[in-house]
């Protein structure tokens, strides 16, 4: 007995041999010639087979996705980053919202991505870079080229003038799987609630994952936040496969260093981003841990030029691991040596550690993620806390504010607190959410954190006030 789909076959190969010997056919030479070489049964195995022959087939990949933008640090400009998986033109066509669509089209460059994965995946990362935006308007594009081209987007210029206020929502730890907070964040980002995302590292667990396709949907799922608004990046510990592959390949961060370690301005503030991850992977260089040093240090000089800080007061850090943190597991946060705060003396030369550097150059606020909590410190330097006032902490601190944000959602779940946490621990919560931050002027920061699992609530919030930068603010 044939089963149906067998059936099927079977009629199709008579309905073909009927159809080609039909008296009068003008296929019947043919016919006569295609029995001599094929039997029946022999063409009907070989459209059996037919389905899987079309499947093998590969796609077309030319269509645009992944979208999301970046700030080169050049006022008036936007990176537009996107992929494709065949090969293609990049085009940017855009124009001011309300004028007419599409107006202006500018070219870029892609770059092949090969993936170290088993499969070796290729990809293509299309780089356009903007520039003559006017600050603060809104503008609407669509990337790709004649092969496809991507949805329409919008985004407004972000304004390089010193008085600007900029809106932050940050975070880190952010999966494919259980991204908790990634829903309220499309949505208040779509709102315009946010001039900027901070991404504070471990981004999709993990972009390598499924010969990065885990990467690849991840950078889908941010696409409805990144496309809208520049989505600043630093690397952690779960890019570290295939030594940063996928990240230094995926972003597009300002400087040289494939978005390892940059920096820029905006509003009052002068952001530095880095890489905790260079003390960790030796195997992948130790001479990057001494170069992002050099270069964290010469930056931070740069900074508090006079004329430099006078304009931009506040100096802001984002890295992945952080320096303190009261978690109950055994991270490098959690011991007094910490690697970050102090440095490797098992390395030759001996490694320098980031808070006497981040101390002396007057660093007001660091951000840092990798633990999945929220944790909000008192100003605190050496292990010890310095606090403004008993009344007032966090106005005029005598060391620099620590936020760890890396509770937005993962597979790997939140984590849990140590029960005895010291005493430069302020605050503490497991819920999935992130923070919000705004640089209001020279002299106030205000930051607040949203609860995913209390439907937005604001369960913590401060201010912290300066009316002085820099080393000397420390007395």
């Amino acid at each position: 007995m044939l089963t149906s789909h067998q059936g099927q076959i079977h009629s199709l190969c008579v309905c073909v041999y009927v159809c080609v010997t039909l008296p009068g056919s003008t296929y019947k030479s043919e016919t006569k010639q295609f029995h001599k070489m094929m039997p029946v049964h022999a063409a009907c195995a070989l459209l059996s087979l037919a389905p899987l022959l079309v499947l093998s087939v590969p796609p077309i990949w030319t269509q645009p996705e992944q979208v999301h933008l970046s700030y080169p640090g050049v006022p008036g400009s936007m990176v537009v980053t996107w992929t494709t998986f065949n090969k293609t033109e990049s085009n940017v066509e855009y124009g001011l919202l309300g004028g007419r669509l599409f107006e202006v089209t500018v070219g870029g460059n892609d770059t092949l991505f090969v993936d170290s994965g088993e499969e070796k995946r290729k990809m293509f990362i299309h780089r356009v870079t903007l520039t003559g935006l006017k600050p603060a308007a809104t503008y609407v594009y669509h990337c790709g080229s004649d092969e496809g081209w991507s949805d329409v987007f919008s985004f407004t210029a972000l304004n390089d003038s010193a008085s600007f206020s900029p809106r932050f929502a940050l975070y880190g730890d952010l999966g494919n799987e259980n991204p908790q907070s990634l829903a309220r964040l499309q949505k208040e980002t779509q709102l315009g609630m946010y001039d900027v995302i901070l991404h504070i590292g471990d981004f999709a667990y993990d972009m390598h994952e499924d010969n990065a396709r885990i990467g690849d949907e991840f950078m889908r799922q941010i696409q409805s936040i990144a496309a809208y608004v520049p989505y600043m990046t630093c690397p952690g510990n779960h890019e570290a496969p295939y030594n940063f592959s996928n990240y230094r390949n995926r972003f597009s961060m300002p400087g040289q260093t494939e978005s390892l370690w940059y920096s820029w301005n905006l509003g009052s503030a002068h952001i530095i981003s880095f890489s905790t991850e260079v003390y960790f992977y030796l195997e992948f260089g130790l001479e990057l841990l001494f170069k992002q040093y050099e270069w964290l240090k010469k930056d931070l000089e740069e900074a508090n030029k006079p004329e430099n800080r006078a304009v931009r007061p506040w100096i802001i850090t984002m890295g992945h691991r952080p320096m303190y943190c009261s978690d109950d597991d055994q991270d490098d946060c959690t011991t007094f040596d910490s690697y970050v705060r102090l440095g490797r003396n098992d390395t030759k030369p001996p490694a320098p550690g980031l808070e006497d550097l981040f101390y002396i150059y007057g660093v007001d606020l660091e951000l840092w993620a990798h633990e999945h909590t929220y944790e909000r410190l008192w100003p605190v330097y050496g292990d010890k806390v310095f606090n403004g006032s008993k009344e007032q902490p966090y106005v005029n601190p005598k060391a620099p504010v620590h936020i760890i944000t890396g509770s937005a959602g993962c597979r790997e779940k939140t984590d849990r607190f140590n029960l005895n946490p010291k005493e430069w621990s302020a605050l503490r919560s497991t819920d999935y959410g992130y923070t919000r931050m705004q640089v209001v002027n020279t002299t106030h920061v205000y930051l607040e954190q949203v609860s995913d699992d209390q439907y937005g609530k604001v369960i913590d919030s401060i201010w912290v006030v300066k009316e002085k930068h820099g080393f000397s603010a420390w007395f």
